[in-house]
């Protein structure tokens, strides 16, 4: 059984990666943790909830801080729509959240089983970074933590045009966190916004998602349709980019990856133009231990195949396709 938190701010990429890990077998979400990032966390912290509504999720949900350590936090509800789910005008959920902070739920929850739970991090890492500061031995306690953030050499999706924006939104919280993973001995996984690009799925694919018809392929259909809007005739990219899902493969199968890199990465807070940018020493001229494993490639067509089992749960198709060997 792999035990799994969500640190997410939902998003409808972050929607799908959680769609996925809820169909996967043998896969528990202990809990869902909100964070300020594509829209408000009032907004988040109620998408997360209708997210679990219709994964049928028993999972508590926890709300996470507001806000950037430092600056105000960016917004990419030009991408996401206003409500963070592709203006798709979905009822609010009634469901209660959890009394505690996000942080300190977090703690509880990996003190509880240490080395049992997986962390993952699709969102701006705030909630991460204020955890390890009340705990900094964080680190030796999760049994993985894999990032949706960065981009390795530089190519971002940013005003700050070498940023990536789950970075981007909370530097200085990124900056807390790969450093405490480097201070801590332990390594990373990082699944970079350059990644995504090269894991692109391609609009042939997405019209076939398009036209499913099971429950989970209408809620997708509902949420995705105004960024695949936005990607497709405004930004004229000629794929559309999973990065939350592509992050969420990596978590459910780590087979999936094909190739990938220990490095030492840290992350600019200053800076009028790179502010939110990851640094990788390539070449090691720092001489410090890597902090980061930094993937570049998965079998793509097996990241497609898990996609699609999520859409289609419930369905007869919907069983999981065999593993990688």
């Amino acid at each position: 059984m792999e035990r799994l938190i969500i640190d997410t701010d939902p998003g409808v990429d972050d929607a799908l990666a959680i769609m996925m890990a809820a169909a996967y077998p043998g896969v528990e979400i202990v809990a869902l943790t909100a964070v300020a990032g594509n829209v408000s966390l009032h907004h988040t912290l109620a998408n997360a909830c209708i997210i679990a509504d219709r994964c049928d999720l028993a999972v508590p949900i926890y709300a996470g801080c507001d806000t950037a350590f430092v600056y105000p936090g960016a917004d990419a509800a030009y991408a996401h729509g206003q409500d963070g789910l592709g203006n798709a005008g979905f009822p609010p959920s009634s469901r209660p959240v959890g009394p505690e902070h996000a942080a300190l739920a977090l703690l509880h929850l990996i003190n509880e089983a240490p080395g049992d739970i997986t962390l993952l991090a699709i969102g701006p890492l705030t909630n991460i970074a204020l955890a390890l500061k009340l705990e900094p031995q964080l680190p030796s306690k999760v049994k993985r933590f894999v990032v949706m953030g960065g981009a390795m050499t530089g190519h971002g999706n940013t005003p700050n045009v070498t940023a990536e924006y789950n970075i981007y939104a909370d530097p200085e919280a990124a900056h807390i966190v790969f450093s405490g993973w480097q201070q801590a001995g332990r390594v990373l996984e990082l699944v970079d916004w350059e990644a995504t690009l090269r894991h692109g799925v391609d609009y042939e694919t997405v019209n076939r998602w398009l036209e499913l018809d099971t429950s989970p392929a209408r809620f997708f259909q509902a949420f995705y349709g105004h960024t695949i809007r936005y990607v497709r005739d405004s930004l004229k990219r000629p794929h559309l980019s999973l990065a939350d899902p592509l992050a969420m493969a990596v978590v459910l199968e780590p087979e999936i990856v094909q190739q990938a890199e220990q490095q030492y990465v840290m992350v600019e807070t200053n800076g009028r133009y790179t502010r939110g940018q990851t640094i990788v020493d390539w070449e090691n001229r720092l001489k410090r231990p890597a902090n980061a494993h930094i993937i570049l490639e998965v079998n793509h067509g097996r990241f497609l195949q898990l996609v699609e089992m999520a859409l289609n749960k419930g369905d007869d198709t919907g069983s999981s396709p065999p593993r990688l060997h």
